[in-house]
């Protein structure tokens, strides 16, 4: 539009009282040079060729998703490393099929480069944040030191062993033999509880409960040896037997609460078994009972603990 046109045109504005007007027709000068710049830097004949490309990585990922399926089938002890390398092509499959389309279908110029990395910082940028927190973090645990590999922790409502601390990511193998990554950053505000702090042995409590009346000299002695004589115990450390009126809504009786240590964390549950089957043998043998609702039912432990 040539500078005489536009006079003429603000000229008729004028003439006929629509001066309001004018900022509406210079947005749709700024939208339309908005629009052909956009259309300038767009290669509409490589989005055709885009759409092709795209077609193409998906086929070629929905035979990648069946050739593993069947070779995993056919190969099952190969199973894990075949989807291993199934996801890293998906991945190179990705970031190729991103770039074609981005050379077939945009003219890459000075801006267009500077648009495109400015994003892709600012993506990369929110991505990374809290791999940053946790590499921090990570430093932090190092120096700090909460937990060592090998100690036995309570995080998050899990337990387990920790048998990994990185710059990312501490990894815990649970009793049930499953393994759980935690992020660094997550240690920063909760709380961690260290069973045995870099020792073998480690403390383990169990509780008993009687009903009132009985031998509680008796029912103390019987658990005292049944934790000394386990093959698991740690007699370098002192067994311990606390005892305790218990006391609920429906019933009372006493608690007795062993204190021991056991040789090694990994033997745990393996000493709880072992001194809970001797200590209920020996109960029932010499008929000391357990607490009970109006002195009909007798109430096993698990339902006193709540499990």
């Amino acid at each position: 539009m040539t500078s005489t046109l536009r006079l003429i045109i603000a000229a008729l504005i004028a003439g006929l009282g629509l001066t309001a007007a004018a900022p509406a027709l210079a947005q749709a000068n700024v939208d339309t040079d908005t629009l052909n710049k956009l259309g300038g830097v767009i290669r509409w004949s490589g989005v055709v060729t885009s759409l092709l490309v795209i077609a193409g990585a998906w086929t070629l990922l929905r035979l990648l998703g069946r050739f593993v399926n069947a070779f995993s089938n056919e190969f099952s002890s190969r199973r894990l490393t075949l989807q291993k390398l199934s996801i890293l092509t998906q991945f190179f499959i990705y970031i190729v099929t991103t770039a074609v389309v981005l050379l077939l279908s945009f003219r890459l110029d000075d801006t267009a480069l500077a648009l495109i990395g400015g994003t892709v910082a600012v993506a990369v940028g929110f991505a990374i944040k809290d791999l940053v927190a946790s590499f921090i973090a990570g430093l932090i645990v190092m120096l700090d030191r909460p937990f060592q590999v090998g100690d036995r922790v309570t995080f998050g409502g899990e337990y387990g062993d920790i048998t990994a601390i990185g710059l990312r990511s501490v990894r815990m193998q649970t009793l049930d033999d499953n393994t759980i990554t935690i992020p660094n950053s997550k240690f920063l505000s909760d709380i961690t509880s260290s069973g045995n702090y870099g020792a073998l042995d480690m403390q383990v409590v169990m509780d008993f409960y009687i009903a009132s009346g009985q031998d509680i000299d008796l029912a103390r002695n019987i658990i005292n040896e049944a934790a000394l004589s386990s093959r698991y115990v740690f007699l370098a450390k002192p067994v311990v037997v606390l005892v305790t009126q218990w006391v609920s809504d429906y019933m009372s009786g006493v608690r007795l609460r062993l204190k021991a240590y056991v040789l090694d964390t990994r033997h745990e549950k393996s000493f709880e078994t072992d001194v809970n089957m001797r200590v209920l043998k020996t109960f029932q043998d010499k008929q000391i009972a357990a607490p009970s609702i109006d002195g009909r039912t007798p109430v096993s432990i698990e339902r006193v603990n709540g499990r």
